[in-house]
């Protein structure tokens, strides 16, 4: 028997980690202005988009109560923009493995927002690895510094971090993780792998793809976009949007983002990306201002506000990122 959703979560901070974020935001942007040298102003991180599009996101009624909060108290139908990215600090081949992003900017909502004012938007960012990999946000940054140094700088970090023996194993872990199949955005399920609030209940969240996305993309994919464009002239793709709530710290722990979640998903809601040209002057124009656009999970309402260690750790740098590039 599942355990039933609770409102019995908590976050907790451990002792000086605002100004830890704020030391690794600057080593962010220091970092990402040595790649905008070669590549252009671009974000920290997924710099590379592989596609925009524009969706429509359709919430469900008759939810369960835990479900029911902020923007799926009720249903509706909103404009929306999708971005699909690589996620990696600067643009390399298709062919490479990598973590693949999927965010979504719902637009005309109305509310107080996470960061404390009004907002019009509430953004859904995944990737599609079922679990982030790392505990925490701290961990996690600096991983990516050391990485995008070198791999032996990268593998360095990991032994003074995990020891010699837990540094093997965490990159095995890893690098297992990037081998998984890919070979279309239009097939793929997309992942939170860290939580959000859900009113007073806590949720991480997916999307996964509708039987009508087609069959699998052809293995060593030199373009996503291309086919992914293909797919799209063609006809409409779409995906549930599910949720998956806390239960207990024991089973779903908000602080650790290491770990999948057990408890089970609901289906609140349908993205569609309608037929369209990307290709098109108009499919163009819309890509390029998807690219200038923020997809950042702070861009949510209160009642959607992103929870845990990893969640305030792209608070921080994200918000130095955006700023970095003149996103904000």
């Amino acid at each position: 028997m599942r355990s039933a959703p609770s409102t019995a979560w908590k976050e907790v901070v451990q002792p000086g980690e605002e100004a830890q974020l704020e030391a690794l935001a600057r080593e962010f942007v220091a970092m990402q202005s040595r790649i905008d040298a070669k590549f252009g102003k671009g974000r920290g991180l997924h710099r590379k988009q592989v596609a925009g599009a524009a969706a429509r996101f359709e919430v469900l009624g008759d939810l369960p109560v835990w479900a029911a909060q902020g923007l799926f108290a009720r249903p509706g139908s909103y404009d929306a923009l999708v971005r699909l990215s690589n996620g990696g600090a600067a643009k390399a081949s298709d062919r490479k493995p990598d973590v693949r992003g999927f965010a979504v900017r719902v637009n005309g909502v109305s509310g107080v927002g996470a960061l404390g004012g009004p907002t019009t938007a509430q953004v859904f960012s995944t990737i599609h690895l079922k679990a982030f990999g790392f505990s925490n946000g701290v961990d996690f940054s600096n991983f990516v510094l050391s990485a995008v140094k070198s791999p032996v700088a990268m593998f360095g970090w990991l032994i003074k971090r995990f020891g010699l023996l837990g540094g093997s194993r965490f990159l095995g872990v890893m690098l297992k993780g990037f081998k998984l199949p890919f070979t279309s955005y239009a097939t793929s399920s997309y992942q939170s792998t860290v939580p959000v609030a859900n009113g007073a209940y806590a949720v991480r969240y997916r999307f996964v793809p509708t039987s009508g996305n087609g069959s699998d993309g052809p293995a060593g994919c030199a373009d996503f976009g291309a086919e992914i464009a293909d797919r799209l002239r063609s006809g409409p793709l779409a995906w549930d949007l599910q949720l998956q709530p806390f239960t207990s710290e024991g089973e779903t722990p908000i602080e650790d983002a290491a770990n999948e979640w057990p408890s089970a998903f609901n289906t609140v809601a349908r993205l569609t990306l309608p037929q369209q040209d990307l290709d098109s002057a108009d499919g163009k124009a819309l890509q390029a201002s998807v690219e200038r656009d923020v997809f950042d999970p702070w861009v949510a309402l209160a009642a959607h506000r992103p929870l845990g260690s990893v969640q305030r750790a792209r608070k921080v740098i994200y918000f130095a990122s955006e700023k970095h590039r003149g996103a904000v």
